[in-house]
């Protein structure tokens, strides 16, 4: 068996099984881990605005990623929109998000670094993850201009065949071939962006898993001063 074939026909299923296993078993015995872990009562400078594009672009960026690669080719095709423009929508919205997601992060990474206060509090995984992501950041990035240049020649086809790889391993029938014909900086950000889910059990990203959606619904909280009589 060759690195291809191990990377892109077992790999993702040994991340998912990963990720999926590894979340259940520290909620279930490391609830008191189970936490963001946030840095900012030790240093609010450029925070604010560092995490906003940080979380605003990398979310945004999932969320594409899945819209792009998850949901059926036919509902693209149904609501009239053709591969090639499919295909420049991802180009546009992955150079702006990426690029939100790129500044964010490299504050909040200088900040991990080189504040002395919020280095002191940080972890090895803290650090590790957070320029994994940027690592994974850059090279997504890095696919871009070979992306326009796909689409400036009206070529779909490399956009096509990785949707295909994606969902051919979400249907648990990975076609490693379907990649063979890819560029390098494909395959490498695929590697980086599947080693994502397997270190996210043991780090600060399982609090994703409780995003706090039901702050939006629930009910007020009083708080009464207490006075002197």
């Amino acid at each position: 068996m060759n690195l291809h074939k191990f990377f892109f026909g077992i790999y993702p299923y040994i991340v998912l099984t990963v990720f999926l296993v590894g979340s259940w078993i520290r909620y279930d015995h490391e609830q008191y881990t189970w936490k963001t872990d946030s840095s900012m009562l030790l240093s609010k400078a450029w925070t604010l605005l560092a995490n906003n594009l940080f979380h605003i672009g990398i979310l945004s960026i999932f969320l594409g990623h899945f819209a792009g690669m998850v949901l059926p080719h036919a509902l693209w095709t149904g609501l009239g929109i053709s591969d090639l423009q499919h295909q420049w929508i991802a180009i546009v919205a992955g150079s702006v998000f990426g690029l939100m997601c790129l500044i964010g992060g490299g504050i909040l990474a200088l900040r991990r670094v080189f504040n002395r206060r919020v280095r002191a509090a940080s972890r090895f995984m803290d650090i590790f993850v957070l320029f994994w992501l940027l690592a994974t950041l850059l090279l997504g990035l890095s696919t871009i201009p070979t992306s326009i240049g796909h689409a400036s020649h009206g070529d779909p086809a490399v956009m096509l065949q990785l949707t295909a790889w994606v969902q051919s391993v979400l249907t648990l029938n990975a076609q490693p071939e379907l990649l063979e014909s890819v560029n390098t900086v494909y395959r490498i950000h695929l590697v980086f962006g599947m080693t994502v889910f397997l270190i996210f059990p043991v780090s600060r990203l399982v609090h994703i898993w409780t995003a706090p959606f039901n702050y939006l619904g629930r009910a007020y909280q009083i708080v009464r001063t207490k006075r002197s009589l």
